[in-house]
């Protein structure tokens, strides 16, 4: 086991987040791992005392006591202690629960970006409604600013996740998911697809950068002057199998994500999942405003 430990990079980075979601989800992975290991620990060295001191062994002269005998305080003992700590455990999942709800806006005194996301195989559409702008498999926003993803796919079901940031959340043909993230600082973080859809889910993996507003208007700007528009034909090109490089466009079709969303439903039919996890109000503000859902 040391030897095969030996070829992990040591880069433990959803211990290291950058963002209040990846901040909490820590805490609650150290404080539940510390809670388990109030049992676990106790348990492991009373397994090991036992076993070493009522083992066989040649002349022993322990009495031979089939009968176990009742003891209340022992009963007592390892039957509250875990009671306590399961049901500690479980006030804090619920409270941690509540909090991480991936569609909740964070607490900000500045105005989300939104950046719609979409798995294909076996690359990554970025949209942004807001600047007119769409990429592959690379995204930049400003940091200290709430990023509001709303996630899609036009294939196989797929997990979105930027691990220092925050947890994984899917991505499903046929529903629009909502995740807030942040970061709050100036970096490069690693994302990545993290649920299995075929031979080239591994090379399924994105860049995000998090800068200042200065640099990220700066790049907008870039984007606009100096890519080409992403047309509809282009958007089928995509669909077909295969791994991309990174691309920028200065523009994308109107409607684009909300035809991707609702490109399995039958004429005339509604799409109860559509917005699934997607602020009503937000959406419709959107959509009034000719924005791409």
């Amino acid at each position: 086991m040391t030897f095969m430990l030996a070829g992990c990079s040591g880069e433990y980075i959803v211990l290291d987040p950058k963002g209040p979601i990846g901040q909490d989800q820590k805490d609650l992975i150290i404080i539940t791992t510390v809670l388990c290991l109030v049992i676990l620990v106790p348990v492991l060295i009373m397994t090991a005392v036992i076993v070493w001191r009522y083992r066989d062994r040649p002349g022993s002269t322990a009495a031979y006591k089939p009968n176990w005998e009742h003891n209340t305080k022992l009963e007592v003992t390892w039957w509250t202690i875990p009671i306590i700590v399961i049901v500690t455990l479980a006030i804090i999942t619920a409270i941690y629960t509540y909090r991480l709800e991936p569609s909740k806006p964070l607490a900000s005194d500045k105005e989300p970006i939104t950046i719609q996301v979409t798995s294909m195989d076996w690359k990554w559409l970025f949209k942004y409604p807001e600047e007119g702008i769409a990429t592959v498999n690379y995204i930049k926003f400003p940091e200290d600013v709430p990023v509001r993803f709303q996630l899609t796919s036009d294939m196989a079901m797929n997990s979105f996740w930027i691990p220092q940031l925050g947890g994984q959340i899917y991505s499903m043909s046929g529903m629009a998911m909502t995740l807030y993230l942040q970061a709050d600082e100036p970096g490069s973080y690693y994302g990545s697809g993290a649920n299995f859809t075929g031979k080239d889910f591994a090379q399924m993996t994105f860049t995000a950068d998090a800068v200042s507003e200065e640099e990220y208007q700066a790049w907008i700007d870039e984007v606009k002057a100096t890519s080409p528009a992403l047309t509809i034909q282009d958007y089928e090109d995509m669909r077909t199998p295969g791994t991309s490089d990174v691309k920028s466009f200065s523009s994308f079709p109107e409607g684009l994500f909300e035809h991707i969303v609702t490109q399995y439903v039958e004429d005339g039919a509604a799409n109860p999942h559509a917005h699934h996890g997607v602020d009503k109000k937000q959406d419709e503000a959107d959509s009034g405003n000719g924005d791409n859902d």
